[in-house]
C-alpha cells in the first residue's frame, strides 16, 4: 500500500509571488529614491545648475541599472573568452626621430 500526499501545492508558488513582489518593489523604490534624492539636491541648493547636475547622475543611474543584465553578459563574455576579444591599440613612439622645430 502506497500513500502520496502533496503538502503545500498552492503554497509552492507562494514563495516566487513574493519574491517577484519583492522585487518589484525594489525596482520602484530605486526609482523613487533617486527622484528623491534630485528634488531635495534642487530644494536644498535651490540652484538650476544642481537640478541639472542630479537629473543627469538620475539618468546615468537608471541606465546602469536597467542594462545591468546585458552588462553582466558583456563582463561574463570577456572573463569567459578572453581570446575572442578585441586587441589593445599599441603605439610605437620612435624617440629617435625629433619632431619639427626641435620640440620634443
Amino acid at each position: 500500500m502506497s500513500r502520496s500526499l502533496v503538502l503545500a501545492g498552492r503554497l509552492d508558488a507562494l514563495g516566487d509571488s513574493w519574491l517577484g513582489t519583492l522585487e518589484d518593489w525594489g525596482d520602484k523604490g530605486l526609482k523613487v529614491a533617486l527622484i528623491a534624492i534630485v528634488v531635495i539636491t534642487v530644494v536644498r541648493k535651490v540652484s538650476l545648475k544642481a537640478g541639472i547636475g542630479a537629473l543627469i547622475g538620475l539618468v546615468l543611474a537608471l541606465g546602469i541599472y536597467n542594462s545591468r543584465d546585458s552588462l553582466a553578459n558583456i563582463f561574463e563574455d570577456e572573463v569567459n573568452n578572453p581570446a575572442n576579444t578585441q586587441p589593445a591599440v599599441t603605439v610605437v613612439v620612435d624617440e629617435k626621430t625629433p619632431a619639427p622645430d626641435g620640440v620634443l
